[in-house]
């Protein structure tokens, strides 16, 4: 039985805390959660389990009693291996003091939030947007200023004089989250570059979610990023995760990429607030880092064919306006006559069985529309698509 909230408990919260929105991704995994027959497609994560190599590595270190504290920055192998496949990714050489391992990608925002946001001042966050970098801010007492994206026959676009407009007195960094979760908007060079012209002018931090970098559907290989253009004095803090490239969502663990002059202070945060991720697992990340790269590029295939097959099954309805992404691994469309993505989502779990993730999840600009995970086999994605397309049918 749910416990009825107790007002008297809840107003003595912390403000910042209290008013946290519920994920609109959560409430849909809730809602179908259980149901026979239905097709998964709300979270950012896959259905292929943590390849073996990287859990026999993890169940290695356990036997060998790896049980106990270690580095709050991280095992040295662990940021090592980081700064090596930095190097084999953008090229040049990285040092391995730059990189600090973290319970998580969302950990990573957190203690990134935690360095350069006081209370009452504000991030700028180009929306739609995965709902939980927003929250963060808030949770840490500041406000995220969103700028809502425009979109188009090409799909989803960044205005720069419309985030320049929006900076303030109280603005202490601009929120870059290039592929995007969950418009698959990919940041050209030019763009990062005019990003980075303006945080500059304005003595801004910029904090770079890369996340998706290698699900990159426009060109050939990595997506641009600002491992290309900044100067090694940057205020710039990189924020990343093992989850998506080596599908290891529920093993949480991630880093965060910053200055070494940084180092102590990311220190202190994490020994704040995890002291630590579990050596095992950081063990098993070493793992995938270095002998995963096989794996990875059958990742990045999986999802291509899975954009073809969601992407061509929306357009035939006649009923969709979707522009396939150029990057990351989500469709994120409308339905002709929908316009309450909330409830076409929660329709589309209890009359076809396929669970998507609502645009009102994603912040301003993403009300009208609905988000679909395609880092899936072909053959769910089939199933879902071809149940999607006869029930939008006239």
């Amino acid at each position: 039985m749910r416990a009825v909230p107790d007002p008297s408990l809840l107003s003595n919260l912390r403000a910042a805390a209290r008013e946290l929105p519920v994920s609109g991704i959560v409430e849909m995994m809730k809602y179908g959660h259980g149901r026979e027959n239905l097709i998964p497609l709300w979270a950012g994560e896959g259905d292929v389990v943590t390849p073996e190599f990287i859990r026999e590595e993890a169940a290695r270190s356990l036997r060998e009693g790896e049980t106990f504290y270690t580095y709050q920055r991280g095992i040295p192998e662990l940021r090592e291996a980081l700064a090596r496949y930095h190097a084999r990714l953008y090229g040049g050489a990285f040092d391995p003091e730059r990189f600090y391992v973290t319970a998580s990608g969302m950990h990573a925002i957190v203690i990134a939030f935690a360095m350069v946001l006081n209370a009452g001042e504000e991030i700028i966050i180009p929306s739609p947007c995965w709902p939980n970098a927003g929250a963060a801010a808030e949770a840490a007492g500041a406000k995220p200023v969103f700028v809502e994206m425009e979109f188009g026959e090409k799909g989803f676009c960044l205005d720069l004089a419309k985030i320049a407009s929006r900076i303030t007195s109280r603005t202490r960094a601009i929120f870059i989250n290039s592929p995007a979760n969950p418009t698959g908007w990919v940041a050209q060079r030019d763009e990062l570059k005019e990003v980075f012209a303006l945080a500059r002018s304005r003595g801004l931090w910029i904090v770079a979610d890369e996340t998706y970098g290698r699900f990159h559907w426009r060109g050939e290989g990595l997506a641009p990023s600002f491992h290309d253009i900044m100067d090694p004095e940057d205020r710039i803090i990189f924020v990343n995760t093992f989850s998506k490239n080596w599908a290891m969502t529920g093993w949480r663990i991630g880093w965060v990429e910053a200055h070494p002059s940084l180092g102590q202070v990311i220190e202190n945060l994490i020994q704040a607030s995890t002291s630590g991720v579990a050596v095992f697992l950081q063990r098993a990340a070493v793992v995938a880092l270095e002998e995963g790269e096989e794996f990875v590029a059958a990742q990045i295939e999986r999802a291509r064919r899975g954009r073809e097959i969601v992407s061509a099954a929306l357009r035939a309805t006649g009923r969709v306006i979707e522009s396939p992404p150029d990057g990351a691994f989500y469709s994120f469309f409308s339905v002709e006559g929908e316009n309450d993505s909330r409830a076409l989502a929660f329709r589309m779990i209890d009359e076809i069985g396929v669970g998507p993730a609502p645009g009102t999840a994603f912040g301003p600009g993403g009300e009208a529309f609905v988000r679909l995970c395609f880092s899936r086999s072909p053959d769910s994605l089939c199933e879902a698509a071809s149940r999607i397309a006869n029930w939008l049918k006239p």
